[in-house]
């Protein structure tokens, strides 16, 4: 498929819809049609129910694999490929959710949730029907995703822990399950920040035993170092982690001191098994297809481990820096750094400091420097995305059916994230963009009443970033602005540029984000293991990202990486397979396109 896929409007439909039309009726009535096709594995059947152009979109359900199918033909080869194999049934509708939507004028489609079971699994589905010229409404795009596996819930609720242990009886019982004296961890996961204790939780809650090893002093530490100013750019309600929503006084915008803090409380709350100042020196696969993990201790010596599988959950970039490198470095006599070493801003009081790089970590440490009186100026290598915290989150991340009630649904944080998380999921990474293209328009819309700072950032010379103040500061000319040139090298003062000028600098900082996530892998697996690991990020052929959170090309390897959101949900897709692996149930795994 192309890599956009055009939005079902009404006009491309050559459709409208009727005065009063029934949604639940209409959805009911195509949903035991389309179920009873499928229980039947009459794939021609099923196919009769949805658009030539329509997209089926499977996590983990009918495929072990994330797979995105657009068009009936390639739907037609993988349900024929799947559906003996999946035995799905037992098909059910739900109420909730069920509605005919209006997310744009000329967009109308019905959308519903709905459960059905596999020869292994519980799953659930999203479908969206469109009307069509001739007053039948088809599906345009279907979502199938893994929820749980047969015979193995996850232990929660009435199936928590009913033990009743003394104090000192359980306590003594947490060290000795926490240092693995008695067995090996079946899976290690490098790395305690969120994505790792999202997953190594989800793991607990499915009997796994897991060892989460991270090399700070204390969990947290990820955010707690990081420069003082930074805050997340997601609103609340979008980052809540697995099982532990929020508290409704959490702030809108987490402070990165505040998260450190959360993280480590969730270690404890969930008692998670946890190595702190615990580096992995190597990781290596075995002759038994196992993995054979070195970690050094606090005290230095080395404990080996043999596991099942290794989870990198090091972040975007594994932590690794992305550093440009100029002529003339080696002769600059100021400070040269990047943002992940950045910690405060009076470390550079009385200095002159120069960014290069013009979003979000380059803004928010500009307005630091800004605040506390420092000559800061940002060098803009390419244009920035510009839009405001006051109308970008509110109309990107409402509800695409248009009504106040459900926009308030994910504004406020309602329906649950887990059915955020679905609904969001329903919409392919490709259709996605005609959509996100609209919501961008709408923003910039929204944001005409402050048309005069993206005038004057223009005017400045600033390349059209949520804007958390610094574009303001960066119109008004309190924050220096550099881009008319590209930089040609370092000086023993400062920068020079291709058309001749420079820029003196005590000190400059560079936030230009991080390296490939494999580069951590190499470092810690080697230049074999690295080999054969697929691309971790972008979007293959189908829409699907690349890599992370699914079978990376070297058996028992993973990696869990994302914002908090991202991790939230595919922590449970990477958690199922896991298990399923453990117990014998993993199928076997639709991957003939990539």
């Amino acid at each position: 498929m192309s890599r956009y896929a055009p939005l079902p409007t009404l006009t491309n439909l050559n459709a409208s819809v009727p005065p009063g039309t029934d949604a639940k009726r209409t959805a009911s009535a195509w949903f035991d049609s389309f179920a009873s096709r499928m229980v039947s594995c009459d794939v021609g059947g099923v196919l009769d129910h949805f658009l030539e152009d329509a997209f089926w979109r499977d996590l983990l359900a009918l495929s072990w694999d994330f797979r995105t199918f657009s068009g009936k033909e390639k739907m037609n080869k993988f349900l024929s490929d799947r559906l003996l194999l999946a035995k799905p049934t037992n098909f059910r509708l739900r109420d909730e959710y069920l509605a005919l939507q209006r997310p744009f004028p000329d967009l109308a489609w019905i959308s519903a949730m709905f459960d059905f079971e596999t020869d292994v699994g519980l799953a659930s589905g999203v479908f969206r029907l469109v009307p069509t010229s001739t007053g039948e409404w088809k599906a345009h795009g279907i979502l199938t995703n893994l929820e749980d596996l047969k015979g193995f819930p996850e232990q929660l609720g009435p199936r928590r822990g009913q033990s009743i242990d003394p104090g000192e009886v359980w306590a003594e019982n947490r060290r000795r399950e926490c240092e693995f004296k008695d067995a090996d961890p079946a899976v290690l996961i490098i790395g305690g920040g969120q994505s790792g204790l999202g997953l190594a939780a989800r793991l607990k809650c499915l009997n796994i035993s897991a060892l989460v090893v991270e090399k700070n002093p204390r969990i947290g530490d990820n955010w707690r170092d990081r420069y003082e100013a930074l805050c997340l750019h997601d609103p609340v309600w979008y980052d809540h982690m697995p099982y532990l929503p929020f508290p409704p006084t959490w702030p809108v915008y987490t402070p990165a001191m505040k998260l450190a803090g959360w993280l480590e409380s969730y270690a404890d709350i969930f008692d998670l098994n946890v190595w702190t100042s615990s580096p992995v020196i190597s990781a290596r696969p075995t002759p038994s297809n196992k993995w054979s993990v070195t970690v050094r201790r606090p005290d230095g010596q080395e404990r080996v481990l043999n596991v099942n599988h290794v989870i990198f959950s090091t972040g975007l970039g594994s932590g690794e820096q992305k550093m440009p490198i100029y002529p003339g470095m080696e002769l600059f006599r100021g400070q040269i750094l990047h943002s992940t070493e950045h910690k405060r801003a009076m470390d550079h009081a009385g200095k002159k400091v120069v960014i290069i790089g013009a979003c979000t970590s380059a803004h928010d440490i500009a307005v630091d420097y800004y605040d506390h009186g420092i000559d800061v100026t940002i060098f803009q290598r390419s244009s920035t995305y510009i839009r405001s915290t006051k109308h970008g989150w509110r109309i990107l991340m409402k509800a695409l059916d248009g009504s106040k009630c459900i926009t308030r649904y994910i504004f406020g944080g309602c329906p649950p994230a887990d059915i955020a998380d679905r609904l969001q999921a329903s919409f392919p990474y490709f259709m996605g963009i005609g959509l996100a293209q609209r919501r961008t328009r709408q923003a910039a819309e929204a944001d005409k009443m402050r048309r005069e700072i993206l005038d004057a950032l223009q005017q400045r010379g600033f390349r059209i970033n949520m804007d958390t103040g610094a574009s303001t500061l960066v119109a008004e000319g309190k924050i220096g602005l550099k881009n008319d040139s590209p930089l040609q090298e370092f000086t023993e003062r400062g920068l020079r540029f291709e058309n001749g000028s420079e820029l003196e600098a005590d000190v400059v900082l560079f936030a230009t984000g991080f390296d490939d996530a494999r580069e951590g892998i190499r470092k810690i697996c080697g230049d074999d293991v690295h080999s054969k690991c697929k691309p971790i990020w972008g979007l293959n052929e189908e829409g699907e990202i690349r890599g992370v959170w699914r079978e990376l090309g070297v058996p028992g390897l993973w990696t869990m990486m994302g914002n908090l959101a991202l991790c939230r949900f595919h922590s449970k897709h990477l958690a199922l397979q896991i298990k399923a692996i453990e117990e014998g149930v993993f199928g076997v795994r639709y991957a003939d396109h990539r």
